[in-house]
């Protein structure tokens, strides 16, 4: 009867394999509440179109040319006070892996430095709040129908599957030695049907901080006006 109840586990997590391979780890949520917005006054902020943040702020007279070095600041937990053990540390790797995401990306580009220099810009990201993803709901709501309907009804409600992971956060950037704004964004995603959010329950936050580090890089390669811009 084990050897039974194993064989159908391996089975059913193969079905989802097949089921959710090409299905993205995170998209864009529809909505987030603007007044999440700590780093910046929310009211600079105007809604994004297309694929931009959820919220914007670009600031006129900004020449992006006129930056050759990156100073990144530690990333932020906004809600540190109201963690748990637990979740604090889940939270702290998920800052950590977004430090090192944004630096290797924007290293490709730019002279990363550790304190202010003519020519600077500095970039301060800040994780607002996160939610990991529930396997057993992600795996009911993708495989068995009934689950298949509700995780259905929820997105057309939500923009959300049942059962995944989301994560809001805001970036900022200012001149590094006058303190002027630059730039400021607060966006969240929300996972997508990927496989991997069923084994590692923060999968879905940790793959929407690496798109927004390869969507730092990409939004300052445009500004530059160069050619051959990677869009994530």
């Amino acid at each position: 009867m084990k050897s039974i109840k194993t064989a159908a586990v391996s089975v059913t997590f193969f079905v989802l394999a097949l089921l959710m391979g090409g299905c993205a780890a995170s998209m864009q949520s529809r909505s987030v509440d603007l007044k999440e917005s700590r780093l910046v006054n929310p009211s600079i902020m105007e809604k994004g179109t297309g694929d931009q943040a959820l919220y914007r702020y670009v600031n006129p007279k900004m020449d992006v040319k006129q930056y050759t070095k990156i100073m990144i600041d530690p990333v932020l937990i906004e809600k540190q006070a109201e963690l748990d053990a637990e979740d604090l540390a889940n939270y702290q790797k998920l800052a950590n892996n977004a430090y090192v995401y944004l630096n290797k990306e924007l290293e490709q580009d730019y002279k990363i430095v550790q304190s202010p220099e003519p020519g600077t810009m500095r970039i301060q990201l800040a994780i607002v709040d996160a939610d990991n993803s529930k396997p057993v709901r992600n795996v009911t709501s993708s495989i068995l129908p009934i689950g298949i309907g509700i995780s259905l009804v929820s997105y057309a409600a939500t923009g959300k599957p049942t059962g995944v992971g989301e994560i809001t956060v805001e970036f900022k950037g200012t001149d590094a030695m006058t303190g002027e704004l630059l730039g400021a964004a607060l966006d969240k995603r929300v996972g997508g049907k990927d496989v991997k959010g069923v084994f590692d329950t923060w999968h879905n936050a940790d793959a929407a901080l690496k798109y927004w580090a390869q969507r730092t890089r990409y939004v300052l390669c445009m500004g530059r006006g160069d050619k051959n811009c990677v869009k994530p």
